[in-house]
This record gives structure tokens, C-alpha cells and sequence, in this order.
């Protein structure tokens, strides 16, 4: 699991979570910086020091290796993977050269020291600078918060007003900040990739000339450089394309905010104030809590956590909600306050301060106060607007008067898709094909007054402008995963069988669409535009979510590697049926994803592979389960509100020193699982591959092991996965598949096998278990409960 995506929405929570996210972004910038630094002093001492040139070129290869790049998101792209293995690539080019023990003259200042240091000095140093001003505004922020809320109630109302005014605009301005920050935040973890990659590449170039063996090393590294180019430039072509689309994003969330909050599990959720009692003669203060309440099952989840100073997490409370009464100034001195009491805990009554009065509404009507005004924090999905653009007969007509003219006028012309025609013109063009009336009018093939340009944007406006993508949104999840995960052969099986389930106007007009994609990425040598590009222009327009975040956008460059595969096998896919023989693809709540791999491929070992973007096996991971906190609550932590309650034990969960994995719906802090940032898969599909070996490795980097076809059930077992995690506690289990360990830790064991003492372990995906009287590693879903 890498990098969790920032979430624009969160800026204006400012959760603990959200902070913990920022705090691992900084620290990989940090970390990249550090590197960076060391790996410039390298190339340093390789220019000024000659004699000490084989140790330099060590310390370098050795650096180079070791590195490597985090990813946001639950998986890369074969781009990505390439671009994170060159560092390991170019690790054993260096040994090799270091062999050679030659005198070279080497000229690697204006190769690779000054772009890495204008890269970090221009990006990286920008980002320490953007820090240092949203570490400044957080302080500033809640400490005029808590300066403001400290107001007493019986000053005049104008002054009061006044200070309202002055905390909504600071707010305002603090969450500007936040945006930005998050923005920039992310876009160097994504920058980095091509950024700092190209100026290695330029500095291998450049030391083969020197050798005086250096000729066959040189053509060996040659065809290497070539592919790994194409994946530099298809990265930054979807690094491109991902960016618009965040920035877009993040500029309708300044514009709306309150109209794109993530939807959340629970009624309401944010910071409140709480009065936590003293004995007399210290009074009370006022510690700032994040509180999550769920109304169906009336439970109040509170947790003090302090901004400034980095970030303070400290022991959180649960209780269950009896009755919400709201404060009055007059019985208190300060504003926006409420009390609720503990149901759970009877004579407990807390007494909680909102930031604002529209907050203090929002709380009462959430949980069961007397007013109850404004809507509850909770937002559906706000389902897109439907345009004027139909999957009907006139959107065929549509559809194939624009690519007759393409292929008959420009089907050679450079930058076809690519390049955009004047707006006015291609809304006009569509609005007249969109028109019973004039649509046979429109000559596209003989007319020059229409550009191949407008007539390609007009057909691009025309797919986006459907009220749901050609490829649905139920698919939307299904279509991606084999984009992740698999091997070349299963991800073009997988989506084989994908595209057969889209209802037949949908598929059948893909299937025009897509052909004449193919007919144009023929002509790449004239047009330029390749599969890959035609990925990039068209996978944003076939594909979207039907909910706008972050993490979405992340995934746009899966959607790019869809339409590859679909262009690359367009004959394969919509001439012939999904193979009958082989399973259909399983959706993940009836099969869990593979555990992620142990170990990766051997170091220095490269496969010859034709140049696409799709041939690398790519593992759908369980490893995007996010660190929870532990549900213990100590005992001390109760006495600042009130003295324990014997019922105060029935909010606590299952006892055990590692709940992470085993938080089940009634558990305490079980309920932030799903408000966590990695984004649940729901809907999607995993390919399994036939071709595994009878005795398959415990290590799933693969697929799921299948057994014999004729022997392969219409139903897979039901394994640990389908069980809920309250039932995975010291359980028996018995094996499914056969498993031959790989490591001393896993345990080898065939058919039948019967484990003993089953529990969750630490690592995503795995189990533990004792057979035979040995405990080991067992694959999750490999083995299903007894």
C-alpha cells in the first residue's frame, strides 16, 4: 500500500487521519530530498575524484537500489513499476562499468547534478516553503479559535458579531491554504517520478562514451532506455491529464465545499469542545475533541486531539447517546454549547461547545436535539446532470458521420484527438448533429468549413456528454481491477468478459468507436497518436466514477490502460465470445484479493518483452487497510468527565493485543475502518489464471490458484475473506488449494489440511495457524473457516 491520496474535502474536517496522511506525504518528500541531496554529493565525487572512482560508483549503485518511490493510491501502473525499477536497473549497469576499472573523463554536472538541483531546489524546496506558511496558519487558526470561543457570552452583540466575522475569515483563508497545500502536496509525489528519472537517464547516456568497452554495454542499455522512455513520457502524459482534473476538482470544492463532502457512515462527525471538570478550586477547561456519532446505533465516538505542536493524539471514549439538551447563555458563559448524556452511563452528562451556531444546529438536529433546522452532515452522492446527448439512433448517426470524416480527411493528421478545436465552433457542430432538423444537412466529408479538429472534439463532447459513460458506472470498479493486477493474457480475458456484460447499445457502439481508434493508432508513424495517447485522450472519456475524489482521479490512469487493451485486441474482444471454458471473473466479496507478494522478482533478472504499457504483472493488494487505533481505553481517561460506569466495558471490543485486524460494526473505534483514505473496492473483478501449476508457491503474486478445469466449481468455496473479522479468532480452517512455502515462516500443506489455532496476522492478506504442530504463515484465501 502506498500513499494515501489527500482528499480535498478533508481540508475542511482537518481530521486527526487527514493530519496523519500529511504528515507521511512530508515525510516522503523529505526522505526523496535527503537522497537526493547524498546522490548529488555522489556525482560530485565522480568528477573530482578519478582515483576513488570505483568506490564513488559503489556508494551510487548502492544508493540507487536501495531507493525506491512511494505511489498514491492501492496500485501503480506498468509505467510506474518500470519507472521504480529503473533505479534498480541502472544499479546494475554500474556494476558492470565498475568491472572495467578504466580512467573516463566524466562530465556529469550538466547531465544530472544541476536538474537534480533545480529540482530540489525549484519543487521540493517550494514544498518546505508551503509547509512552513500552512504550519504558521494552523496555529494562527486554532489559536484564534480558541481565543474566540473563550469570548464571553454577555459582551455587546456588535463586538461579538465582529469577532465572528474575524474567526469565518480566517477559517476561509486557512482552508484556502490547506487546499493548495494538499494540491502541491501531491503533485510533487507525482512529479518526482519523470523528474528525476530523465536527468539518470542523460547521465547513463553520457558514461557509456567513455569506456572503451563501453560499445556493447551501451546497445544492451539502448533498448532498455527506449522503453523506459515511452514510460516516462505515458507518465507524464497521465500525470498531465490526472493534474487538470485535480485542479478542477479542487476548484469546485473552493467554490462549494459544503457540496462535496465525502460520504460518510456517520450522522455527523467533527471537532467539539469538552468540558472536562476539575475539583475545586481549579474549575474546568475546555479540550478540543474530534466526535464521530452514528444515529442508528446511538453511539458517540470522541477522541482530544491538539493541532498545534504537530499534531497531539490522545485516548479516546465511547458511550452510548441518551438525550441532547441544548445550553442556553444564560445557564453557562459561553456560546454554541449543548449538553448530551451518556445512556451507558447514568448521571453522566457532558457538556460539548461548537465552533459556531450553524454547528450547534447541525449537532442538535443529528443527535435528536429540539432544533433541528439544517441538514445533517451526511451527503448522498450528487448524481452528474444529465446532458442533452442520447445512446439512441441519432447518437449513431453522430457517432459514425464524425469518424467517416476522420478517416476520409485526417486520418494522417498529427495530434488527431490530441488537438482541440475552438469551443464555440465544435458546441455549434454539435448542436446541429444533435438536431433532428439539420443533422443531414452537416456534410463532414466534403465541407471545409468544418476542421478535423472540431469534428474530433465534437465526438469527444458527445461521449462525455452522455448521461452515463459508454462504459457504465456499475462496471466502472470491474474495468479497473484488471488494470492492477494479472498477468497480460488474464487482464485482456477479464475485460474480454467485461465488455460482453455492457448492455448491447453500449457495447455496440464501443465496438465502432474502438475500431476506429485501432485504424488510427495504425497510422501512428503519420499522426503520432499511439495507443498510449489515444489511451490518454480517451480514457477520461469512456470511463469516469460516478463520485468525484481524489482517489478516483489517481485511478484515471487505469482507465487510460483499459482502453489500450481494448484498442490493442479490438478483434479479440468484440469478434468473439469470452471463452466458455474459463471461469468468469470473480467479484471481490466472493473471492479476496492475493495477498501481496513476499518477495519481488530477482534482483538484476530482465525478461525480453515488446514495448506496451500493459505487460507487467501488476498484485491487486490487501495491504490498503489503514493503522486504526486500538480500542482499549484507559481506565484514567473516564475520570476528567466522570467516575466510571460498570457499563462503560460493554462499548469496549474484543479483547487481544492486535484489534486492527478484528474490528467488527459494534466495536469502538471499528466504525473509522471505513472513513479511513484508501478507497473500499466495491464492484470489482479479479481474473483467475488457469495456467497456475498444480502445487502452486504460498507466494500469491499471481493469481489465485484453480484447480483442474474439469474439476473447477461454479461457485468458489467460501474462504476467510467471506467470514466477518470477529470470527477469525482462534479458529480451524481447512485448505482448498495446495500450498508450497517459500519462506521458513509459511507453511507447505495440500488438500484437506486442517489448521488449528487460526488467527489474523499482522501482515495484509496472511493467516496464522499451527499444522502439525508448526506455526506459520498461511495464505488467506487459500483456506476457509470450519
Amino acid at each position: 500500500m502506498g500513499l494515501q491520496p489527500l482528499e480535498f474535502s478533508d481540508c475542511y474536517l482537518d481530521s486527526p487521519w487527514f493530519r496523519e496522511r500529511i504528515r507521511a506525504h512530508e515525510a516522503e518528500l523529505e526522505r526523496t530530498n535527503k537522497f537526493i541531496k547524498e546522490l548529488i554529493k555522489d556525482g560530485k565525487n565522480l568528477i573530482a575524484a578519478t582515483k576513488s572512482l570505483s568506490a564513488a560508483q559503489r556508494k551510487f549503485a548502492h544508493s540507487l537500489r536501495d531507493f525506491k518511490f512511494e505511489f498514491i493510491g492501492d496500485a501503480e501502473t506498468d509505467d510506474e513499476r518500470c519507472i521504480d525499477a529503473s533505479l534498480r536497473e541502472f544499479s546494475n549497469f554500474l556494476k558492470n562499468l565498475e568491472e572495467q576499472r578504466e580512467i573516463m573523463a566524466l562530465s556529469v554536472t550538466e547531465t544530472l547534478i544541476k536538474p537534480l538541483e533545480k529540482f530540489r531546489k525549484e519543487q521540493l524546496g517550494a514544498v518546505k516553503e508551503e509547509k512552513k506558511k500552512f504550519d504558521k496558519e494552523t496555529e494562527k487558526n486554532y489559536s484564534l479559535i480558541d481565543k474566540h470561543l473563550n469570548l464571553s457570552a454577555k459582551k455587546k452583540d456588535s463586538h461579538l458579531q465582529e469577532a465572528d466575522i474575524q474567526v469565518e475569515q480566517n477559517r476561509q483563508h486557512f482552508y484556502e491554504l490547506s487546499l493548495e497545500y494538499v494540491c502541491k502536496l501531491q503533485e510533487i509525489q507525482e512529479r518526482k517520478k519523470f523528474e528525476f528519472v530523465e536527468p539518470m537517464l542523460s547521465f547513463f547516456q553520457g558514461m557509456f562514451t567513455f569506456y572503451h568497452q563501453g560499445h556493447e554495454l551501451a546497445k544492451d542499455f539502448n533498448h532498455y532506455k527506449m522503453e523506459l522512455q515511452i514510460n516516462i513520457q505515458n507518465t507524464r502524459n497521465r500525470f498531465e491529464g490526472t493534474r487538470s482534473e485535480v485542479e478542477e476538482l479542487m476548484n469546485k470544492i473552493r467554490q462549494n465545499p459544503k457540496d462535496h463532502k465525502r460520504a460518510s457512515q456517520f450522522t455527523a462527525e467533527g471537532y467539539l469542545y469538552v468540558q472536562e471538570k476539575r475539583p475545586p478550586p481549579f474549575g474546568s477547561s475546555w479540550v478540543k475533541h474530534y466526535c464521530m456519532y452514528r444515529k442508528a446505533a446511538k453511539k458517540f465516538n470522541i477522541i482530544p486531539f491538539e493541532h498545534r505542536s504537530g499534531g497531539k493524539l490522545g485516548d479516546g471514549e465511547v458511550f452510548f447517546l441518551k438525550e441532547c439538551i441544548r445550553r442556553h447563555t444564560d445557564s453557562i458563559d459561553r456560546r454554541f454549547c449543548f449538553d448530551v448524556e451518556a445512556a451507558d452511563r447514568p448521571g453522566v452528562s457532558l457538556t460539548m461547545q461548537a465552533f459556531s451556531e450553524e454547528e450547534r444546529k447541525q449537532w442538535l438536529e443529528a443527535l435528536g436535539g429540539k432544533e433541528a433546522l439544517f441538514p445533517s452532515f451526511n451527503r448522498a452522492i450528487i448524481p452528474r446532470p444529465e446532458g442533452s446527448a442520447q445512446l439512441d439512433k441519432m447518437g449513431f448517426t453522430i457517432l459514425r458521420k464524425c469518424i467517416s470524416a476522420v478517416e476520409t480527411r485526417g486520418i494522417n493528421d498529427q495530434g488527431l484527438y490530441r488537438v482541440v478545436g475552438v469551443s464555440s465552433k465544435v458546441q455549434r457542430l454539435l448542436s446541429m448533429l444533435m438536431d433532428v432538423k439539420t443533422c443531414n444537412e452537416v456534410d463532414l466529408e466534403n465541407s471545409i468549413d468544418w476542421e478535423v479538429k472540431t469534428i474530433t472534439s465534437a465526438l469527444k463532447q458527445y461521449l462525455r456528454s452522455l448521461p452515463e459513460p459508454l462504459m457504465t458506472y456499475e462496471l466502472h470498479g470491474d474495468f479497473i481491477v484488471p488494470a492492477k493486477s494479472g498477468s497480460p493474457e488474464s487482464r485482456v480475458n477479464a475485460i474480454h468478459f467485461l465488455v460482453h456484460k455492457l448492455p448491447e447499445k453500449n457495447k455496440e457502439m464501443l465496438d465502432i468507436l474502438v475500431k476506429h481508434l485501432t485504424n488510427v493508432s495504425n497510422h501512428s508513424k503519420q499522426n503520432l497518436m499511439t495507443v498510449a495517447n489515444l489511451g490518454v485522450v480517451f480514457g477520461p472519456t469512456l470511463m469516469r466514477p460516478q463520485e468525484e475524489t481524489v482517489a478516483a482521479i489517481m485511478d484515471l490512469k487505469f482507465q487510460n490502460i483499459v482502453v489500450e487493451i481494448l484498442i490493442e485486441n479490438h478483434e479479440k474482444i468484440f469478434r468473439t465470445l469470452p471463452d466458455a471454458t474459463l471461469p468468469e471473473p470473480v467479484t471481490l466479496s466472493a473471492s479476496p484479493p492475493n495477498a501481496p507478494p513476499r518477495q519481488s522478482k530477482r534482483q538484476g533478472q530482465r525478461t525480453k518483452r515488446p514495448v506496451a504499457v500493459y505487460n507487467l504483472c501488476l498484485e491487486l493488494e490487501d495491504g490498503d487497510r489503514p493503522n486504526l487505533p486500538k480500542e482499549d481505553t484507559p481506565p484514567s481517561s473516564l475520570d476528567s468527565f466522570s467516575s466510571p460506569s460498570p457499563t462503560a466495558a460493554a462499548a469496549h471490543g474484543p479483547p487481544g493485543p492486535d484489534r486492527n485486524h478484528l474490528l467488527a460494526d459494534g466495536g469502538t473505534f471499528g466504525d473509522w475502518a471505513s472513513t479511513a483514505p484508501s478507497q473500499a473496492r466495491s464492484s470489482t473483478v479479479q481474473w483467475l489464471n488457469l495456467q497456475s501449476p498444480a502445487t502452486p508457491s504460498c507466494n500469491p503474486a499471481a493469481t489465485p490458484p484453480s484447480p483442474k478445469l474439469s474439476s473447477f466449481p461454479l461457485s468458489l468455496p467460501a474462504t476467510v475473506a467471506d467470514k466477518p473479522p470477529e470470527s477469525l479468532i482462534s479458529r480451524k480452517a481447512r485448505a482448498v488449494y495446495p500450498c508450497e512455502a517459500e519462506h521458513s515462516s509459511e507453511l507447505s500443506f495440500e488438500i484437506g489440511a486442517i489448521f488449528e489455532d487460526v488467527q489474523t496476522s499482522r501482515e495484509p492478506g496472511w493467516l496464522e495457524g499451527t499444522l502439525n504442530g508448526k506455526r506459520g504463515l498461511i495464505p488467506q484465501n487459500y483456506v476457509k473457516l470450519l
